[in-house]
């Protein structure tokens, strides 16, 4: 993978990231062409593989222009990235992220383990453990398990949020629009990655003149 894939967490990631890598219950009032919208995308589920289905929610994304319906569909994208398919992986999962929660890294790191070994190629464990790592403060951990996040699912906006971060604390403003222009690539009605890449924009722009 290129150096650009690079993971951690800025305060403006933070709320990104965490919002992206566990699912809570939506804000936003939907309306009814949003409705519609949803029905539309699960009409056929049944007869679709897993891929099928967030390949579909993908292709969704990238076509919404309106940040709350996006985000709806994103909120869809979450749900299909946390169900391993496996009753286990999921449960070992839910244990890493109540001891997140309460503050035990020790334990959470260690069902993330058992996760990852058992289940080396399900992104969001290692997209858990990306996290867990950068919170104790192991960078170097955290970029490993990031690269294979974005190796297993290129389309990870979350990792790539975290990846924007950690290259905006470096001060490389050059790197990081890249890593934003690429969240946007997938998910373009993000308005904190809209903002992001306008003001990188300007103030590379500035700097040249």
């Amino acid at each position: 993978m290129p150096a650009m894939h690079i993971f951690a967490l800025s305060r403006l990631a933070l709320p990104i990231l965490f919002a992206l890598t566990v699912v809570g219950p939506h804000v936003a009032v939907a309306d009814d062409s949003s409705i519609v919208e949803k029905k539309d995308l699960n009409a056929s589920s049944g007869s679709l593989s897993p891929k099928q289905q967030i390949d579909n929610l993908f292709t969704a994304l990238k076509r919404q222009r309106d940040p709350e319906q996006a985000s709806l569909i994103a909120d869809q994208i979450r749900m299909e990235w946390n169900d391993s398919g496996s009753a286990t992986i999921n449960l070992l999962m839910q244990w890493a992220d109540k001891a997140i929660q309460e503050k035990r890294n020790a334990a959470a790191m260690d069902f993330l383990d058992q996760v990852i070994a058992l289940k080396p190629d399900y992104a969001e464990g290692w997209n858990r453990r990306a996290t867990l790592n950068y919170a104790i403060g192991d960078y170097r951990k955290s970029m490993e398990d990031i690269n294979q996040v974005l190796r297993i699912e290129p389309r990870h906006f979350g990792a790539l949020a975290g990846m924007a971060a950690i290259l905006s604390e470096a001060g490389n403003d050059e790197l990081t629009l890249k890593a934003w222009e690429r969240f946007l690539e997938i998910y373009p009605a993000n308005r904190a990655a809209q903002e992001q890449v306008n003001s990188l924009s300007e103030k590379i722009a500035g700097s040249r003149t």
